[in-house]
């Protein structure tokens, strides 16, 4: 708070009292007092006034400023009504009744509309739930009823199924930590587990798939780290060339970590868009391609989960030679590689 400012706010005070002074002086020349005396009560009032003002000053200086440094200092901003001192001037006394008031109506209104994003979340988990039955019960009489049109139903199926298990993922990214425990597991099963997913599109779209050095002990969750891998494989599938469909998986042991790669040798991302592949919604110039219908939700969704779960996650890619996704995990269950 700047002297300059608190004095802009006084002047009709400082106006109102110099007015009064000179009125005052007139006075007093009228009945013809001393100017001794005249100079002596003029001094007083300028004396206590200035005084006045400056304990004034100084009392909503230090409230102020200790309140802007609250503010810049606390991360969660919407308590810093809890925090403040009591003021020792009314105006301050009103300020902090009004933003503790404010405080709990936002809370209440933040609570409202949590309930209401838990119910939303709630129902989207049962709804996800329950239709995977008609969609297992789909696939069991596709089973007993193979022939080209049924196995095109499959292949549909599969897609439908891949989709509400990334909505189902989605929808409980925001709190991960109550959904996760992580445990000692085989690399290998995981990525087994992720290929079994993707089992009968990699047969129908003839995508040759090499894996080697998966023997590794990695901490994290099975369930969440396969489908990370499967939004992988999806997207090394999805975006791959018509012909010599390829998708290397493998991992290397360095110091604390397991590095897990995925290559393949399909089209690429162009140089621009590298950076932003981990964007929520963003599709670049493949997922606008004729036939590739791409929501940006998968490689943002893997960012998301693997810096929750503290893996790493990174990207290289060249148009038309092929993208590689590496999956940093941890040796020990107390390495953190975010």
């Amino acid at each position: 708070m700047k002297f300059s400012d608190f004095i802009k706010d006084k002047v009709l005070l400082i106006v109102s009292v110099l007015l009064a002074l000179i009125s005052i002086e007139i006075l007093l020349l009228a009945y013809q007092i001393g100017i001794i005396a005249q100079i002596y009560i003029a001094a007083i009032i300028i004396i206590v006034v200035s005084i006045s003002i400056f304990v004034e000053y100084k009392r909503k200086q230090h409230f102020y400023n200790q309140l802007k440094n609250n503010m810049e200092e606390l991360h969660e901003k919407y308590l810093i009504s809890e925090i403040i001192k009591n003021a020792n001037f009314t105006e301050g006394k009103i300020l902090k009744e009004v933003m503790l008031d404010a405080g709990k109506s936002m809370l209440e209104n933040v609570n409202y509309y949590k309930r209401i994003q838990e119910d939303y979340k709630e129902y989207i988990e049962l709804w996800i739930h329950e239709v995977k039955i008609p969609i297992a019960a789909s696939k069991m009489i596709i089973e007993n009823h193979k022939n080209e049109v049924t196995k095109s139903i499959d292949e549909e199926l599969d897609k439908v199924e891949n989709y509400t298990e990334q909505a189902l993922f989605y929808a409980r990214s925001n709190a991960v930590e109550k959904d996760y425990i992580i445990t000692k597991n085989n690399l290998k099963e995981i990525v087994n587990n992720a290929i079994l997913k993707n089992k009968t599109t990699l047969l129908n779209e003839k995508v040759a798939l090499e894996l080697k050095d998966l023997e590794h002990e990695v901490y994290t969750d099975s369930k969440w780290a396969t489908f990370i891998i499967n939004q992988i494989i999806q997207n090394a599938i999805k975006y791959s060339k018509d012909e010599n469909k390829k998708i290397e998986i493998f991992a290397k042991s360095k110091n604390d970590k397991v590095i897990l790669y995925i290559q393949d040798n399909g089209i690429g991302i162009k140089k621009g868009e590298i950076t932003r592949v981990f964007e929520r919604g963003f599709t670049g110039e493949n997922g606008r391609l004729i036939g590739q219908k791409s929501t940006g939700i998968g490689l943002y969704l893997c960012k998301k989960l693997c810096d929750k779960l503290s893996l790493g996650i990174e990207l290289n890619s060249e148009k038309d030679k092929g993208t590689e996704v590496r999956i940093i995990f941890p040796k020990n269950s107390y390495t953190n590689l975010k």
